[in-house]
């Protein structure tokens, strides 16, 4: 086992170490999310953690890791006689983004349950961990099945196994600990509640610290467990500083002062539910002990708030997590000790009453120049380039899927055979059984039981006999953007409601975990605006920017997008694409636009890809350009007021139902 490079070496960082080093001494604060830039020393750090813990008593022989001091009655591997224990070093347990649900939870021996008649139960990296640091890097990439599974065992301290008509239960107390890179995606705002801390890292900017950063590398690189003896008396005192913390911290007194300042902290950023005033209760508590004190102060408050609130105060994927520091200093004054008990809310219901200075309606444009009217497109197309326009109001769309039963990375969007989802029938298994079909297999095996010598009550099952569950669910999709920004679309009016449905439609990928891409074409070429990602943030960053101006070259976004497509097939080949062309249909520029967007729009009708054309055309007089469009494509087209779920225009389209009325 190599060396880990040592946690005290580790250079700057100081709200990650802390963050660790508060979890290390109060497991109940719930963990804690990374949230950086590569290269940040994010996973270095976690690892390191691992070799500062104090070691665990473990009962000899369990599979579970229970206390002898106080044995889990349910174990497993129980009951547990008195006695016999040995000690160990605390474990790090990685779970891998590509885990399957049995390795995090558990398996059954199947073979022997239905051959012996036992209940064999492997344990799985929930058990390994329990007592000990469970590690995610890349959390965000976890399939959402298992980040429930994972945070319902962090949030009861249990993990349950219920399937193929047996019930297994064991201890799962672990200190959770997730990484992530932003631009690979977000995670869910009800998931990132459930870690306690989150944390933001990035690189110094610093050319000392990074300096110091590569000179610590090198040396580590070059003689680890050389580095790691130099490091050793820091790594001591750390350790034994996280004991004696542990064992102050049930003397820490939380008084009534530090509640009223929690309470009010998380009820002026409007934080949902109460966890948040639970967590930073636990993290003020744990400050104080850490920094030898019983009784916790205000500015263990204000510190349990920066790490406890920022990640909760997000109202959508789009909201940079932060806190206003200013507002929060404000907070803490009002409500500290020797005010608050007199008259606890001194300006009436509601805590102070008076909305934020940023809180009104009033939108950036109130001084802009006069929108163009409608009729004055033709002008507009020829015009240069014109700032951009920021999105109207998000809205809530309907359900735009692609046709068919896919096999790509679990989502929301569209069919898909799944590991997980209702079961629809059985197959002979490929590689390793992960789901058991138990009815298909006993079929397959009862005819043969005279043949085999069956003679007692156990049914004789052999390899071939066991049958895998098929299982059909939803997928994740790459949904490609090819939105026009030419001028017929710069009347400000229309294009602030074409972002505000891109961006809609960005918010339901974002729900239905699809990946995104983003094509825009004005002048005379396309642009790949965000090749395709699963961080959404970062394709609404890029629409809000998108200036607008000069003639449509449809054909050269379509063909643009083709190569998008092209390329990412090679990458992931089982994620399927929805194409989502905003235009009103136009093509100027060039010789003969529209028969070449018509051959370009044709190429995805060849290829089967599923798409939908959002027509912006408004006015009395409309062409239909977009539904010609449409046609070529072999998908579907609707129109801005059509996109909303709770448009009246019709039920939920499939994006190629209009090839049913062809």
């Amino acid at each position: 086992m190599s060396t880990p490079f040592p946690f005290t070496a580790v250079v700057g960082q100081d709200d990650l170490r802390l963050a660790l080093l508060l979890n290390a001494v109060s497991p109940a604060v719930g963990g804690v999310l990374v949230r950086g830039e590569k290269g940040t020393a994010k996973s270095t750090a976690v690892r390191a953690l691992s070799a500062l813990l104090p070691e665990v008593d473990v009962v000899s022989g369990c599979r579970f890791s229970c206390d002898p001091g106080a044995p889990d009655p349910a174990c497993p591997d129980g009951p547990h006689a008195p006695g016999a224990f040995e000690s160990r070093p605390a474990r790090m347990v990685e779970l891998p983004v590509g885990a399957s649900e049995d390795r995090l939870v558990g398996a059954l021996d199947i073979e022997r349950a239905l051959a012996e008649g036992v209940k064999a139960f492997e344990p799985g990296l929930l058990a390994d961990a329990h007592r000990g640091i469970l590690y995610v890097d890349e959390v965000n990439l976890l399939h959402d099945h298992l980040v429930d599974l994972l945070l319902d065992a962090a949030a009861m301290g249990a993990s349950y196994v219920e399937r193929e008509g047996v019930s297994v239960r064991h201890a799962a107390r672990f200190l959770l600990v997730g990484t992530m890179n932003p631009e690979e995606g977000e995670l869910r705002p009800q998931l990132l509640d459930r870690f306690g801390l989150t944390v933001e890292v990035a690189a110094s900017r610093e050319p000392d610290q990074r300096v110091e950063v590569v000179r610590r590398r090198l040396a580590y690189d070059d003689d680890p467990d050389g580095f790691a003896t130099r490091w050793a008396d820091e790594e001591t005192a750390v350790r034994q500083r996280i004991f004696a913390a542990r064992e102050l911290l049930p003397s820490v007194r939380l008084g009534d002062a530090a509640l009223r300042q929690i309470a009010a902290t998380c009820a002026a950023f409007e934080v949902d539910g109460m966890r948040a005033d639970i967590v930073m209760a636990r993290t003020a508590t744990a400050l104080a002990a850490w920094a030898s004190r019983t009784d916790v102060l205000a500015e263990d408050v204000r510190q349990a708030a920066l790490l406890a609130l920022p990640h909760r105060r997000r109202r959508n994927p789009f909201d940079a997590p932060g806190l206003d520091e200013d507002k929060l200093d404000e907070t803490l004054e009002e409500f500290s000790e020797g005010q608050g008990d007199e008259d606890p809310d001194p300006d009436g219901p509601g805590g102070g009453g008076q909305p934020a200075p940023d809180a009104g309606p009033q939108g950036g444009d109130s001084g802009a120049r006069p929108e163009a009217g409608e009729s004055g497109e033709p002008q507009a197309s020829g015009a240069g380039e014109q700032s951009a326009v920021r999105a109207s109001e998000p809205f809530r769309t309907k359900v735009l899927s692609v046709p068919g039963i896919g096999e790509g990375a679990a989502g929301r969007r569209s069919r898909a055979r799944t590991e997980h989802g209702r079961t629809t029938g059985a197959r002979r298994p490929q590689g390793a059984l992960t789901k058991l079909h138990l009815a298909a297999t006993v079929w397959a095996a009862a005819p043969h039981q005279r043949a085999r010598g069956r003679s007692g009550p156990g049914l004789v099952v052999r390899r071939d006999d066991l049958r895998q569950a098929t299982r059909e669910g939803r997928e994740g999709n790459l949904v490609l953007f090819v939105v026009d920004a030419s001028g017929s679309m710069a009347a400000r009016q229309r294009m602030s409601a074409v972002k505000g449905a891109v961006l809609s439609l960005l918010l339901d990928a974002y729900q239905r975990r699809d990946k995104v891409g983003l094509v825009t074409f004005r002048g005379s070429a396309a642009d790949v605006a965000l090749p395709p990602t699963s961080s959404v943030d970062a394709a609404a960053a890029r629409l809000e920017s998108l200036p607008t101006g000069g003639r449509t070259p449809l054909a050269a976004g379509l063909l643009k997008a083709h190569d998008v497509l092209r390329i990412e097939r090679l990458r992931d080949p089982a994620r399927r694409a929805l194409v989502v062309v905003v235009t009103d249909g136009r093509a100027t520029g060039g010789p003969e636009p529209v028969a070449l967007a018509g051959r370009a729009a044709r190429l995805f009708a060849a290829e089967g890809v599923a798409s939908v054309v959002v027509d912006c055309e408004s006015g009395p007089v409309r062409l239909g350009l977009a539904g010609q469009l449409a046609g070529e494509l072999g998908g579907a087209a609707v129109t801005l007021d059509e996109l909303r779920a709770d448009s009246i225009a019709g039920l939920v389209r499939d994006v190629q139902g209009n090839r049913r009325a062809a």
